[in-house]
């Protein structure tokens, strides 16, 4: 087991809306983790201007995008955005998560889940669903679970990636008061 590494206090952790100027730490970040990992299975990472497309399309829907500094550096990177294109859907969001490698382990993904899933609650929306690449990714089942996930099913095989294939995990989550009432929000 490894040791488990120093969470930021709240002096050297800062948690605010991501900004056009983020976008080449984002990418970077984003790049390592297609190209070393399974947690996306995108195969080629996108460029600087793709991943700015990405974030300026999900700041115009108004939907969460929330980025971790510590002491001076963007060390990850979180946000929901739709889950479907469908009017029926518009009440859920799926979300992703992004830790820059030598950040990983101190609980900033957490803090930045956490963020958007207040900020995903406070704009109505009901449901968020997350697509945890690979079945292996324990951390991120249990991160995820520690926010009030639970896990929905394994889709199996789905992805082939790094010469082998891979799961999905499907966990989702209720926001505000998930299913009990009507939603407050219209299609998009």
């Amino acid at each position: 087991m490894e040791p488990s590494l120093p969470v930021p206090s709240a002096i050297d952790l800062l948690l605010r809306n991501s900004e056009t100027g983020d976008i080449p730490e984002i990418t970077a970040i984003y790049r390592h983790a297609v190209l070393t990992g399974s947690a996306s299975f995108e195969i080629e990472p996108p460029s600087e201007t793709e991943m700015a497309r990405r974030r300026e399309a999900l700041a115009t829907g108004n939907f969460p995008y929330a980025v971790a500094i510590v002491s001076g550096k963007l060390a990850g990177y979180a946000y929901a955005g739709p889950y479907r294109p469908r009017p029926a859907y518009s009440n859920t969001v799926e979300s992703s998560v992004y830790i820059r490698e030598d950040f990983q382990g101190r609980g900033i993904g957490r803090k930045l889940m956490a963020r958007v899933i207040e900020e995903a609650e406070a704009s109505g929306f009901r449901q968020m669903v997350a697509v945890i690449g690979d079945s292996g990714n324990h951390a991120s089942v249990r991160l995820h679970e520690s926010l009030g996930f639970r896990v929905i099913g394994t889709l199996q095989s789905v992805g082939w990636k790094h010469g082998r294939w891979l799961d999905t995990v499907l966990v989702q989550r209720a926001l505000g008061p998930g299913d009990t009432a009507p939603p407050s929000r219209t299609g998009r």
